[in-house]
């Protein structure tokens, strides 16, 4: 029986050095801990492969999921590949790193709560989760523009060779229920997506605007279709524990350090995977 933990974290932004010190000291609690990255590691692609290749030297599985900042082509950073062509090229860095990426085979843990399969996303988002009285879009967008709440992903997450980022959000949907049609009906997911799989997270933001840029209404079954034990998300940097339909959705974000540092308790590094036993329908 595989021993250790399955751990997630997500949102290291190590561009800020309080955020990369607190990542100098995390550590497994056994030599048999997997660890979950749901997305956000870096905006450089330099700094995000190295923080990945520190994490997988330390654990003995690491599974990436892309945020939307490993996405971003920055006029400063030496590589300046774009949309699909930039995702493509970090998926191959992480296989040299025999990372996990979501063009991998899913992996199973078969450790405490297992055997469930880890399935890590791209879905992106197509701006479904609009405020209410915004019927389409445009008219979110004009919105967002007029009360200053614009993601940056407006300026740097260039969609290439899609014609927008709804549209790759489409075709990664698309892709993705595939792949995940074809698992083994018998055993549970662990579904690790950048942004939430289900509205409702959103529904807490200070800034509602923002929700727009925060996933799809397309995959507001899946954790029930695909058999989650377990749903974890980031990109809220609001960490917390959830319940959709009996299934656990966890936020393991670390966030900016003016966010972790407003708060009373230190943050929380690894955060345990609350896996649900899927009993079916």
């Amino acid at each position: 029986m595989h021993q250790g933990t399955l751990y997630a974290i997500s949102d290291l932004h190590v561009g800020y050095a309080e955020n990369r010190a607190q990542l100098d000291g995390l550590r497994p609690t056994s030599p048999q801990d997997w660890l979950i990255v749901a997305g956000d590691v870096a905006d450089v692609f330099a700094d995000i492969i190295g923080t990945l290749a520190m994490l997988r030297e330390r654990f003995a599985r690491v599974i990436w999921a892309p945020g939307n900042h490993e996405l971003w082509t920055r006029p400063d950073d030496p590589v300046q590949s774009r949309g699909e062509a930039r995702y493509e090229e970090l998926v191959q860095e992480c296989r040299r790193l025999e990372v996990l990426t979501p063009e991998d085979e899913y992996a199973v843990w078969d450790g405490a709560g297992g055997p469930v399969i880890v399935a890590p996303l791209l879905l992106l988002y197509d701006y479904s989760f609009r405020i209410p009285g915004m019927p389409t879009k445009e008219a979110a967008l004009k919105h967002a523009h007029e009360t200053g709440v614009v993601c940056t992903d407006e300026m740097l997450l260039y969609p290439d060779p899609y014609p927008s980022r709804e549209e790759w959000c489409w075709a990664r949907v698309k892709q993705t229920s595939t792949r995940l049609d074809a698992c083994d009906p018998e055993l549970p997911t662990v579904l690790v997506n950048h942004y939430p799989l289900v509205r409702q997270p959103t529904d807490v933001l200070w800034f509602p605007q923002f929700a727009q840029w925060c996933g799809t209404e397309l995959t507001a079954d899946w954790h029930t279709r695909y058999r989650a034990a377990a749903a974890i998300y980031g990109h809220l940097h609001i960490p917390r524990l959830s319940h959709y339909d009996g299934v656990p959705f966890q936020e393991v974000s670390l966030g900016y350090p003016r966010e972790w540092k407003a708060r009373p308790d230190p943050p929380v590094l690894l955060r345990p995977v609350p896996l649900h036993r899927y009993e079916g329908e």
